[in-house]
């Protein structure tokens, strides 16, 4: 492709608290530019290990943006290092990136257009006003979802809120991360979309990409 032509990727770890700043630094290693480190914790409603983190417990997400091919390198090596194919070990994988804004080492620089992915799982991440990520967690189990992970933000804007996709955006949020199989993300994003009622404004967000690479999965 050509030199001003790239193809980035988007890497999300999970793992234990006190882990994020090791996976960061060997992904470092490895020619990843850096990345920001978010505490969550994750949820299960019954003893199988979940998709997304294993048990109430304490996460960290690392999250990272490089290109195609650093990315792909990357994945394998915190997999050999951190064992993400044992269970409970946390889990990684990539989004591809359509655009980036505010990256000085990528500016003026084109993104490549994605093709369609054949993918075997998407992410859904939906955000909520704070204390309702549990019934997002219990809806989507009902629908077949095997947890997910919780993620505590705030809004940012004049006044502390602003608009985002016509939702107000205030202080205190929370943000539920889940993987799901492509062919049931329909029936867990249409019973989050019920049982939260997110068309009526103000009540969430639902936000859909399908995954590229995936690490550390147990069904």
């Amino acid at each position: 492709m050509p030199s001003n032509l790239l193809n980035l990727q988007q890497i999300y770890v999970i793992i234990s608290k006190g882990y994020g700043s090791k996976v960061l630094k060997k992904a470092k290693a490895c020619g990843m530019r850096g990345g920001t480190i978010f505490l969550a914790h994750g949820t299960i409603d019954h003893p199988l290990f979940n998709l997304l983190a294993l048990n109430d417990q304490r996460k960290e997400i690392v999250m990272m943006t490089g290109e195609q091919s650093i990315c792909e390198h990357t994945l394998a090596v915190l997999n050999q290092t951190f064992h993400f194919d044992k269970p409970n070990h946390g889990i990684a994988f990539s989004l591809p990136v359509c655009k980036i804004v505010g990256v000085s080492c990528y500016n003026n620089q084109s993104i490549q257009e994605e093709s369609e992915l054949n993918a075997m799982y998407q992410s859904i991440l939906t955000i909520v006003n704070r204390g309702n990520a549990e019934d997002v967690i219990e809806a989507a189990n009902k629908a077949g979802a095997k947890g997910g992970t919780i993620i505590h933000a705030r809004g940012a804007g004049i006044h502390e809120t602003s608009k985002l996709f016509a939702m107000d955006i205030e202080p205190e949020k929370e943000v539920v991360l889940i993987l799901a199989k492509k062919d049931q993300a329909s029936v867990i994003i249409e019973a989050i979309r019920e049982d939260l009622a997110i068309d009526q404004p103000g009540n969430g967000i639902i936000l859909v990409q399908d995954v590229a690479q995936t690490y550390g999965i147990y069904e």
